[in-house]
């Protein structure tokens, strides 16, 4: 893949001159670049390569109360200053909003870095088909099919503001997602996100989602109810996505929508429980800064099972008084490890089930922090501690509160799946409500 970005010297340029060419009281520009690559393949083959670049930014102006933004992908110079007279038209015909404050000053955080890897930036169509070559001839190895992608990205982030924010960061990230489709309805799943597509052990990701396969041959029915539950990293972090994106949004909060609401400094799920966002952390897709250019903050969302902090961006923090913690778009959620394995979680269990992953989750219930979905490609019955076989499908509906505090035991070890670092969970007690013919 060439990944010839634009580069910190133009896009600067581009900022600057997008600044220039404003009227308006405040104006901020974001510029964004990056080239993308793809390989799919489908039944153990390739089927599918693609490559795209693109630019794009986004012009926000403000006359005192009254904000509109614009959105391009010319990025030249007739290109940039009619996007800002595009921006500047829409503000001055806007209603004003009586809670807009200001857009973000400065901050005192210092030149910060994302994680770029040249070799990510450049992996060849030839390197990712050596790499999807692996994960298939796991598959082969127990007469199972292959699905899935391997993609590798290059990009970059530019913002500036007229009251002085400047920002920028290049960064990288590779991914492969796999699903081996055995005979007699057995299915495996398994999934890699990193900066460096070198850390990227094909081999190992295509023998995860095999042998899941092979395991799961020849499914059982299994009766809808509450059962122990052993949740894979990949159910995890699907569920604390949810969690956070239901609850620790601060807009949310303010409106009055969040199940956080009037439970701040309370305890709300088990004291085992902890998680932060932190887009610094170098065990995740390092994230320096927010789509407003301000620098990235560690916020301790759920600490010792207490709600102890909220997602801010400097909209909602001007209307509470305080400074933006750095959340205009995107988080990286983190729970805190506990001491055990997954091998021992299953040997606790009386009866219970063990979920790969989940499918196609969404809210049920905001206050309760309730979402819905279904198991997929490898759920297992649990009996007297030990996997007796695998069970087709259920259908879920379950309030994330209850169930984190309803934990019985939390793995040791974190999997980065996109951006959240999980670990595996024991919930004591998860609802099923229906099972499924597959």
């Amino acid at each position: 893949m060439k990944a010839a970005l634009m580069g910190e010297e133009r896009m600067r340029a581009m900022l600057e001159l997008a600044l220039a060419h404003s009227p308006a009281d405040q104006t901020e520009v974001a510029l964004s670049a990056g080239h993308w690559a793809l390989t799919r393949f489908a039944n153990s083959a390739i089927h599918q390569n693609m490559a795209s670049g693109n630019a794009g930014m986004n012009v926000r102006a403000v006359f005192g109360k009254k904000v509109a933004s614009a959105s391009s992908n010319v990025i030249d110079e007739a290109g940039v200053r009619a996007l800002v007279d595009r921006a500047v038209d829409m503000a001055r015909h806007q209603d004003e909003n009586p809670d807009f404050v200001s857009l973000p000053e400065p901050t005192d955080g210092g030149s910060r870095e994302g994680r770029y890897i040249g070799a990510t930036a450049e992996c060849s169509a030839e390197q990712r088909a050596e790499m999807v070559r692996a994960i298939i001839g796991e598959s082969d190895r127990v007469d199972a099919s292959a699905a899935g992608s391997l993609s590798v990205r290059a990009y970059e982030r530019a913002v500036a503001n007229s009251l002085g924010v400047r920002a920028y960061s290049r960064s990288t990230s590779a991914g492969v997602t796999t699903v081996a489709t055995g005979p007699d309805g057995g299915f495996g799943y398994a999934a890699a996100t990193v900066n460096d597509v070198g850390e990227i052990d094909a081999r190992a990701v295509g023998q995860e989602a095999a042998q899941l396969a092979s395991m799961s041959r020849n499914p059982a029915d299994v009766e809808p109810g509450e059962y122990e539950c052993v949740l894979s990293p990949y159910a995890v972090a699907d569920m604390m996505a949810a969690f956070i994106g239901m609850g620790f949004w601060a807009l949310a909060y303010q409106e009055g929508r969040s199940f956080v609401c009037g439970k701040m400094g309370e305890k709300i799920v088990d004291p085992s429980v902890s998680i932060w966002d932190d887009g610094l952390d170098p065990r995740t897709i390092i994230t320096p800064y927010d789509g407003e250019g301000v620098p990235k903050q560690r916020v301790d969302l759920v600490k010792d099972g207490v709600a102890t902090g909220l997602l801010y961006d400097s909209y909602t923090a001007h209307r509470e008084g305080k400074k933006s913690t750095g959340h205009a778009g995107g988080f990286n959620p983190i729970m805190a490890t506990g001491n055990a394995t997954v091998e021992e979680m299953i040997a606790s269990t009386k009866r219970g089930l063990l979920v790969t992953r989940f499918h196609y989750t969404n809210t049920a219930h905001l206050m309760t922090a309730s979402f819905t979905g279904m198991t997929r490609d490898g759920t297992f019955l649990i009996e007297n501690g030990r996997i007796v076989g695998p069970v087709r499908n259920l259908r879920f509906t379950q309030s994330i509160l209850e169930a984190l505090s309803n934990v019985d035991m939390i793995g040791r070890g974190l999997k980065l799946v996109n951006s959240t670092l999980a670990p595996a969970l024991k919930i004591g007690k998860w609802r099923f409500t229906s099972a499924t013919e597959f």
